[in-house]
């Protein structure tokens, strides 16, 4: 016949063992054997189901050749989910005893050692767990829990009936025995302790080891076994060495066995440990006791169980339960914070008057499943008769049965019916005035048309004074729409957890203390999720530094995407559920794109920006305001983008971005979205101009990034136009090596697409050949850039003329732009025909008093000035300023720039007075049309401050050169060529004031700014090198002065200018 079956929910003891001997023992010891039960989702266990007395027992194997601490907790973890019943449970088997004849401790194989508090810890200690000293010496960290009440009093009981010789363990034994031969004792004549130096001599057996190591034992009276009761060792390592088994035990305050599971289990499986002694945990270890110590634990386990009474039934609604799928993480590392405001708020009994309801809302792979976890084992064992309920919204059938699960824990009526209203029943039942305090986790609940519209989940979250509800998501509006719901954000660890978790179960050669593990830990956003799977990848290759998995993932981005991608074993991950990073996102943009179309474009658009600082006016507009804001709403609802605080911008999460480009690229969007996106940017982003710096200095970053995407680009018009733009932003901003090469490659662009006298092409010859020529002044008069920007002026001047006629607006302008070039590389005669011949043809074209005529005849004063032609020069200049004062208003740019070379004009002559008069004229109109923090501004109180530094005034020129450096540093930034400039002038100044301390301090900075911004080869660096070498000499540093200067000379005879 076969053997009965009974529910998983009558079970209640959990019997866990190691190794198939201690399960045959433990079967053998079973009173009744029951059939077996179809097995739980999610649960690996194999497992043995009977009876002993009045208790019916569940027994579970370690799987084969997988011992130690985790595989322990994996275990009992998978028995407690299936098993919601078990009321404490049992770790039964062998390990290796620890005789200290000198403290009276004479353990012999055979006997059984009980696990039992005794001193300061609670019956087991973890040794191999803790913070390794100077001295060798491991500090342990934190304490494993004591047996539960109900199993230490059992304890006292079975000591006293042993007192008593009261046991039947003995009889056990023969029974067992009787059918089992294989379970007999070896006998006391076998059983021999060596000195603990001792070492094994060859073979299975102890045959050749040394007799003289023998250590002499009285002769025991009786062959039954004897007990022992106190802390037991367990660690992942087998104890087979006696010195280091004594000094263990000597650190540990004295222990009675080692073993390799019980850590696993104390703090999540509330249980007793019990071990059949079969060898001494020194070098003569041997299996030979193996099956009669699992027989003498389990008969031990089974006197243990008849000492204790029937569990009376109660009713299973007013019982508490633990419907927890996960064990707790071993490797839970920090989030203090978070778990302080959930353990004060999610216990019923923190609020009696409602049923409080709480949140954890975070990015998908912040961690919130983790930190649920954690307060759900610490509110079990902080508030033990509260329920602990565990439900996952990922699915509609994945919520329905686990409220089955609810339900059929506290066997409701009509639960198991085909046609059940599950979730109604469950909601019903606790929401009853007479049912034990509970905590219902609802975890993932992520999608709001699940939540809220289709299945309508949220419908079923009961509502009681006697329950509080912990709700997961990523998605912030399912937070709010919970009603009254308390919010709490999860954010990225911090660089201690993130190190923490990193290192976890890697080896020593594998971590590295220096600045790798902080990089990555950056690279990977401090995302618990990513942490835990750069860790995982570590640790199935031990060969594999985390510096070199750095390299890994630096490499490019389809590097990071193949990384991210790499599945990893995750107990603690539901079966649907996909586990990489790159993987766990995709649920929520399918989200999006279904309920929020506008939300997925925003956010394809923006993965091809820079992460940081957004202008949410870059954004492509939306059919309206509020489609736009309900749009960036929702990505900020799902955490993808962080809005920043007190600006109209955003962060993007650096590997939502990563992954998002990834997706697009997998389903053949890229290009579509590569096209949109400069096209976009090429509306969204300004000619960059001095008023309208604010604006397009935000936008330069985001327009840089999607410019390295531009070879996917199908709308030509539109990427000339951006890189244009771009061109313009970067000499604006004095980076005229990025300037040129953007202009060069437009140009490159539109030469192998259009025609070479297409006027597309003719404005990026002159944006080029412009670049070249402000380049070329700021490498101090660089030839070889002037004469390029000649030839390309020339070039641009041949083909307009031809297309266009001399007297056309743009032919003029290349006209102009070539004269600059050739007066600045002193070809003053041809530039003077030039100028003469623009002057004569915008005079009868445009009128004398026309704009355009005026600066053409400052144009043609510069170049008389260049000639040292001052008297003309002068009648030039004041001819220009009459025009100017009598057509133009004030604010007129021509106004200012006639005054601004009128002033260089007078200083070069040495008229410094006069100088200074039109100088601070300028700077008079300036302040009153522009405002003080204006460029036009700064660069008029320079022009005050070099008339100043003319006639000796240091002191008031340092006053004005010093405001300006702080002003532009503050509105410019360090890295503003301007600023730099400043600083330059700054130090020249200080050297004639012999302020020689000062003038070393600026020199340092502005060379090391330069170094970073424009590399150690850029002639600018290389000038700041020669202003430090000089400084350093006026110091008297003279070693680190030779040093800078054969420095500077090989980069000069490098670069070919010596």
């Amino acid at each position: 016949m076969a053997p009965k079956c009974i529910p998983a929910s009558d079970f209640t003891i959990g019997w866990v063992c190691a190794l198939p001997i201690e399960l045959a023992a433990a079967n053998g010891m079973m009173d009744e054997e029951y059939g077996q039960l179809d097995s739980r989702p999610n649960d690996s266990n194999m497992y043995i189901y009977g009876r002993v007395g009045v208790h019916n027992i569940v027994v579970a194997c370690l799987p084969a050749g997988q011992m130690g601490t985790n595989s322990a907790a994996t275990v009992a973890s998978q028995m407690r989910s299936s098993f919601e019943s078990l009321r404490f449970g049992l770790l039964v088997g062998i390990g290796g005893g620890v005789p200290n004849l000198e403290d009276d401790v004479d353990i012999r194989l055979g006997d059984i050692v009980i696990s039992q508090p005794s001193g300061q810890h609670g019956g087991v200690i973890q040794y191999d767990f803790g913070k390794t000293g100077a001295d060798g010496r491991i500090a342990r960290i934190g304490s494993l829990n004591a047996p539960p009440t109900i199993l230490l009093n059992a304890l006292s009981r079975l000591r006293s009936n042993n007192i008593l010789d009261k046991t039947r363990i003995g009889v056990y034994l023969s029974e067992l025995l009787s059918s089992k031969p294989k379970f007999a004792s070896p006998g006391p004549a076998k059983d021999i302790l060596y000195e603990a130096e001792s070492q094994h001599i060859g073979g299975a057996t102890c045959k050749k080891c040394r007799p003289e190591d023998e250590v002499d034992r009285e002769e025991r009276t009786t062959t039954d076994p004897m007990l022992f009761f106190g802390n037991i060792a367990s660690g992942n390592q087998v104890m087979k060495d006696g010195p280091t088994r004594d000094k263990h035990s000597q650190e540990l305050g004295g222990v009675l066995c080692f073993e390799m599971e019980a850590a696993g289990l104390m703090n999540n499986f509330p249980c007793l440990v019990i071990r059949g002694i079969c060898d001494y945990a020194d070098a003569h270890k041997n299996k030979q006791w193996q099956p009669y110590a699992a027989a003498t634990a389990a008969a031990l386990a089974k006197e243990l169980l008849y000492t204790i009474p029937p569990i009376v039934s109660e009713d299973p609604i007013k019982k508490p339960h633990f419907i927890v799928r996960m064990g707790r993480n071993e490797n839970f590392v920090g989030r203090d914070d978070i778990l302080r405001q959930l353990l004060d708020r999610i216990p019923p009994s923190a609020y009696e008057d409602t049923c409080q309801r709480t949140a954890i809302v975070g990015l998908g792979g912040i961690g919130k499943t983790q930190v649920a976890i954690e307060a759900a084992y610490r509110t079990r064992y902080a508030y033990p008769k509260c329920s602990v309920f565990w439900v996952p919204a990922v699915s509609a059938d994945m919520f329905n049965n686990h409220y089955r699960r609810i339900g059929q824990a506290l066997k409701l009526k009509g639960i198991e019916e085909t046609q059940a209203d599950v979730k109604t029943l469950v909601k019903d039942a606790l929401e009853r005035d007479d049912i034990n305090e509970w905590l219902l986790i609802i975890d993932s609940a992520d999608d709001i048309d699940l939540m809220f519209t289709t299945s309508r989940l949220a419908s079923y979250i009961p509502t009681s004074r006697r329950g509080s509800v912990l709700l997961t998501t990523r998605n912030n509006i399912v937070a709010a729409r919970y009603d009254r719901t308390l919010a709490l954000n999860l954010l990225k660890m911090d660089a201690e957890e993130g190190a923490t978790l990193l290192r976890s179960g890697l080896t020593e050669g594998q971590i590295d203390q220096g600045r790798s593990t902080t990089r990555l830990l950056e690279q990977l956003a401090y995302l618990p999720l990513a942490i835990r799977q750069a860790s995982a990848y570590l640790r199935v290759n031990p060969a594999t530094s985390i510096s070199q998995y750095l390299v890994y993932y630096e490499a490019s981005d389809e590097e990071q995407i193949a990384l991210l991608s790499e599945d990893f074993d995750d107990q603690d991950r539901y079966d649907v559920v996909q586990n990489p990073v790159a993987s766990t996102w995709l649920i929520s943009f399918k989200d999006i794109a279904r309920d929020r179309p506008l939300a997925a474009r925003y956010l394809s658009f923006i993965c091809y920006l820079a992460e940081k600082d957004i202008p949410m006016a870059i954004l492509p507009p939306g059919d309206s305001v509020r489609h736009t804001d309900e749009a960036v709403n929702t990505l900020l609802a799902y955490a993808f983008i962080q809005k920043r605080i007190f600006a109209e911008s955003f962060d993007i999460h650096r590997l939502v971005r990563i992954v998002m480009r990834n997706w697009l690229r997998e389903h053949g969007k890229e290009r579509q979205q590569t096209t949109e996106t400069i096209a976009q940017l090429s509306v969204a982003f300004p000619l960059p101009e001095v008023d309208n710096r604010e604006d397009w200095i935000v936008y330069m970053p985001h327009v840089q990034e999607a410019l390295k995407m531009s070879r996917l680009s199908t709308n030509e018009k539109a990427l000339w136009d951006l890189m244009r733009k771009v061109g313009e932003g970067y000499q604006r901003l004095g980076k005229y090596q990025e300037a040129e090469k953007t202009h060069r490659e437009a140009l490159q662009l539109k030469e192998k697409i259009l025609e070479p006298e297409d006027p597309e092409v003719l404005d990026s010859l002159r944006d080029l050949g412009y670049t070249l020529y402000r380049f070329a002044i700021a490498l101090f008069g660089d030839q070889e850039k002037y004469q390029e920007a000649e030839i390309i002026f020339r070039r641009e001047l041949q083909s307009r003329e031809k297309i266009s006629g001399r007297e056309d607006f743009y032919t003029i302008q290349a006209l102009e732009n070539l004269a600059n070039t050739l007066g600045y590389q002193g070809q003053h005669t041809e530039a003077d025909q030039i100028y003469r011949q623009v002057l004569k043809v915008n005079t009868r074209l445009y009128g004398p008093e026309d704009d355009l005529t005026i600066n053409s005849l400052i144009d043609f004063a510069d170049n008389l000035m260049e000639q040292q032609k001052y008297e003309e020069a002068e009648r030039t200049y004041q001819q220009a300023l009459e025009l100017s004062e009598r057509v133009l208003e004030p604010e007129n740019l021509t106004i200012r720039r006639l005054l601004l070379s009128m002033a260089i004009s007078l200083k070069q002559q040495g008229k410094v007075i006069q100088a200074e008069r039109t100088s601070r004229r300028l700077l008079e109109l300036d302040m009153k049309f522009w405002g003080p923090e204006h460029k036009f501004t700064l660069d008029s109180l320079i022009q005050v401050a070099d008339t100043l530094e003319s006639q000796q005034k240091y002191d008031e020129a340092e006053r004005l050169r010093r405001h300006v450096l702080e002003l532009r540093k503050r509105v410019l930034g360090l890295e503003d060529q301007d600023t730099l400039n400043s600083m330059t002038s700054l130090a020249l100044l200080l050297v004639k004031q012999r302020k020689f301390e000062e003038e070393e301090s600026l020199r340092r900075l502005e060379l090391e700014v330069r170094e970073r911004l424009l590399g150690p080869e850029d002639r600018r660096t290389i000038q700041a090198m020669v202003g430090l070498t000089g400084s350093l000499q006026r110091r008297k540093k003279f070693e680190e002065a030779e040093r800078m200067y054969q420095r500077m000379l090989e980069l000069e005879e490098k670069l070919g200018i010596l």
